[in-house]
């Protein structure tokens, strides 16, 4: 297993199909007197938020537990390229070994270059600024509950301008009945 961290995608943010390049990133949101993590993975050929999940604590177990749920709602084909920034969770041993266990290729931003990794810093700035924000969440439950409709809502209804108008889940139904 390398231990070298290569940018494979070098801001190239394009897929030629699903399961080709996943990107993940994690942020942190403020409840009452304590933080909330929440680590999401998306397909880069769709936008579409295949995975995420929220956390008390910004760990190796966070990456680790998001990547399980989004490798086993997709199960990609062999060659697909994972695409972090360098988080210690995502540089961690025990999250590379999971990768390199699937025959993933693993591809880091460089240090200290926030747009090698633009399309999921962009989505959590578009997150914030349409969700977050603009409400005052009550309970960790609630916070849980609203970022779970936005997600739905992100996937399946809100087009994008870099897919033509299309959602996520749209742009995945026509490359589906295209390729059946």
């Amino acid at each position: 297993m390398s231990q070298r961290k290569k940018n494979i995608l070098r801001q190239q943010f394009q897929a030629d199909r699903p399961n080709q390049i996943w990107v993940s990133d994690v942020t942190c949101f403020k409840l009452g007197n304590h933080y909330l993590y929440t680590c999401m993975i998306l397909d880069l050929f769709s936008c579409k938020v295949i995975a995420y999940k929220i956390s008390k604590k910004n760990s190796t177990q966070l990456i680790t537990s998001t990547f399980k749920i989004a490798w086993e709602q997709r199960t990609p084909e062999a060659k697909l390229i994972f695409h972090s920034d360098r988080g210690s969770q995502y540089a961690s041993r025990r999250f590379r070994q999971l990768l390199h266990e699937r025959f993933i290729v693993q591809s880091f931003s460089n240090s200290g270059k926030p747009h090698d990794n633009a399309v999921a810093e962009s989505f959590f700035a578009t997150f914030k600024k349409e969700e977050a924000y603009r409400k005052n969440y009550t309970s960790e439950a609630d916070f849980k509950w609203r970022v779970d409709s936005y997600i739905e809502f992100y996937n399946t209804q809100r087009p994008h301008h870099t897919l033509k108008n299309l959602t996520p889940c749209q742009v995945e139904d026509v490359f589906m009945k295209g390729n059946a």
